[in-house]
């Protein structure tokens, strides 16, 4: 496995080179996807060698923050292109990505040959909450634009001090995480780090800065993408840009789950959509004020539903503090059910 990501390390050269020689956005957009994937996959190792010098509190957030700095820098380039419905549906996807597709795999490679897999239900319950909050701080600003005849601006200011208040709550609930509650959030099974802190803060650095250069790429292949083949910025963002940013997730989540580290893969998977739903889109909120094409925190109900849904049967699953493969058959299902609504979505 580690020979396959090391060899598709090569579409990072591949990918320069389809961008400088005018090949079609179709090409170069899957080139520069396929190589953020490897990227991804460094991100989330280093994470996991540095997440074993701590707790699975720690090592989830490390992986939750490398692995959504993609999503981040993506949605930065976006916004500098004025592509916000993008930034927001890629936003969506990687919320119920997370949730359904990150957790569903996790939960069923997991589960194979086990009758169950048990995590900190405690724990499970305090990241749950905090799914809910971030919820009501999505569908609060949309609800608002339904029922009030306010002006964009009014709006605008409404999600500047949502965002506000959804990174004030974040920074919260790590105090909570790291510090008041820590001992919900320590392993049962122990795993020994391999490389060394300044190996694994390279590697991190490296790939980071790579994944920036692929994503600005990737972004200024969407425009042409979807002018040649018809697919609306919502399936793009939603679904392909969601999973590309989300590799680092996949390939930890599954990777820890399958060494019945439950706690720390939903931490991984869990951890990794509290961070993009109270983090990054506030974060990306205030930074669209830096670009000419300003970015509300105000979703359609298409998305508000998505997100809804995933974090209700998330937080089913995983509420009683035990799983198993079949749980993460049914995540699976539910994500392939909206990957194919949004495909059909005009």
């Amino acid at each position: 496995m580690n020979k396959l990501f090391l060899g598709l390390l090569v579409f990072i050269p591949i990918t320069a080179l389809a961008q400088t020689t005018g090949t079609s956005a179709f090409i170069t957009f899957f080139l520069a996807a396929i190589a953020i994937v490897p990227l991804a996959k460094y991100i989330g190792e280093a994470t996991e060698e540095l997440a074993g010098r701590t707790n699975s509190a720690v090592g989830g957030l490390l992986n939750a923050t490398f692995g959504n700095a993609t999503e981040i820098i993506i949605g930065l380039f976006a916004l500098q292109a004025g592509l916000v419905e993008v930034v927001k549906a890629s936003i969506t996807g990687s919320i119920i990505g997370n949730l359904l597709l990150v957790l569903g795999m996790a939960i069923f490679f997991g589960g194979l040959g086990k009758e169950k897999q048990t995590f900190s239900a405690t724990a499970a319950k305090a990241t749950g909450s905090t799914l809910l909050l971030a919820v009501i701080a999505l569908v609060m600003p949309a609800i608002f634009l339904l029922t009030a005849s306010q002006s964009s601006a009014v709006v605008n200011t409404l999600s500047i001090f949502v965002a506000v208040i959804m990174i004030l709550a974040y920074a919260a609930s790590l105090f909570f995480t790291l510090y008041t509650h820590s001992h919900l959030y320590r392993d049962v099974e122990k795993f020994e780090p391999k490389w060394s802190v300044g190996k694994s803060v390279l590697i991190l650095f490296v790939a980071t800065l790579v994944v920036a250069w692929m994503s600005e790429i990737l972004v200024g292949s969407i425009e042409p993408l979807v002018e040649s083949w018809g697919w609306t910025e919502l399936f793009i963002g939603v679904i392909l840009i969601a999973i590309i940013g989300n590799a680092a997730e996949h390939v930890s989540a599954i990777t820890v789950a399958l060494k019945n580290r439950m706690d720390l893969a939903l931490q991984i998977s869990i951890g990794s959509a509290v961070q993009i739903a109270m983090f990054a889109a506030p974060v990306l909120v205030l930074a669209s004020f830096l670009f000419p094409v300003h970015m509300g925190l105000v979703f359609n109900v298409f998305e508000l539903v998505a997100i809804i849904s995933s974090v209700f049967i998330a937080n089913s699953i995983s509420e009683d503090g035990e799983s198993n493969w079949f749980e993460g058959l049914q995540l699976l299902a539910a994500y392939a059910i909206m990957a194919v609504a949004f495909f059909f979505h005009p």
